[in-house]
């Protein structure tokens, strides 16, 4: 028989699974900064496995070797599964800030995509994940939930029509600092069926620049769709790609050897404001 553990309001769950902490007290959750040698990304969602263990997800070009420009990563080098990843807070230009917590890289889609010799087009260019593995120690400063919005309420299998609005929250180091650019908001320019779904063209408030590649967006209803990867120049300037979450998660279910892999829902209510 398996054994449960209480939780607070006399929940029970799997001996193992995870705990958080409280959306105001965490330090690592949504939209916090992680540096991998040196390179600086922001997180998207948090996930977890049958045994319980927490991960963070970003972008996998995040720890690709390649410049800004290489986007396929069915042939763009990375650094090796096993590398040190650390989640920091309050990074500046000249600064990478407070380290607030550690990790470590443990499934990258680039990486898996090159070892089983993937060659669809769309796949090699838009399935752009990784999962940084939290530290036993401290996965008791994890909490799910993206700060200011809330949610995710799950993951979104329809897509985007041009006009949706769409959410997200980040703050890369080359915004100076100023937190009130982390939570912002923009719309998307419709799927492009060309690319099997893979990916949906949007344009924020303040465009998507480097350091927030990997960042997490929402839907109207709070849910999932997808993870910021690239800049693009059409259908309009500064706009941003992202790669379609529910793809990239079933990708990572099927290929990355972690069991019950899953994205774990926020322990918020979704709040999109006005």
């Amino acid at each position: 028989m398996t054994s449960l553990v209480v939780l607070a309001g006399g929940l029970t769950a799997p001996a193992g699974a995870a705990t958080w902490a409280s959306a105001s007290s965490a330090t690592i959750h949504p939209g916090v900064m992680m540096y991998t040698d040196g390179a600086q990304c922001t997180a998207n969602f948090v996930y977890t496995d049958s045994a319980g263990n927490v991960y963070v997800g970003y972008a996998a070009h995040c720890a690709g070797l390649g410049e800004s420009t290489d986007t396929n990563g069915c042939s763009t080098e990375s650094l090796p599964l096993g590398t040190k990843v650390t989640f920091n807070s309050g990074g500046s230009l000249v600064d990478e800030g407070t380290v607030v917590g550690h990790g470590t890289l443990v499934y990258s889609s680039w990486l898996r995509m090159q070892k089983l010799g993937t060659s669809n087009a769309n796949v090699c260019a838009y399935n752009d994940l990784a999962l940084v593995k939290v530290a036993a120690a401290e996965k008791k400063l994890v909490n799910p939930s993206v700060p200011f919005w809330g949610g995710p309420t799950g993951i979104d299998t329809d897509g985007t029509a041009a006009g949706d609005r769409v959410w997200t929250y980040g703050n890369s180091s080359l915004r100076a600092g100023i937190s009130a650019l982390s939570p912002h908001t923009g719309i998307s320019l419709g799927d492009d069926s060309a690319d099997g779904g893979w990916s949906h063209p949007l344009y924020t408030v303040t465009p998507g620049i480097p350091g927030d590649s990997g960042s997490g967006f929402l839907s109207a209803d709070g849910k999932a769709i997808g993870v910021l990867s690239t800049l693009g120049l059409a259908p309009l300037p500064a706009s941003n790609n992202i790669g379609d979450l529910s793809k990239e998660l079933g990708w990572a279910q099927k290929h990355s050897g972690i069991a019950g892999l899953r994205l774990v829902k926020g322990t918020e209510p979704f709040d999109p404001g006005v």
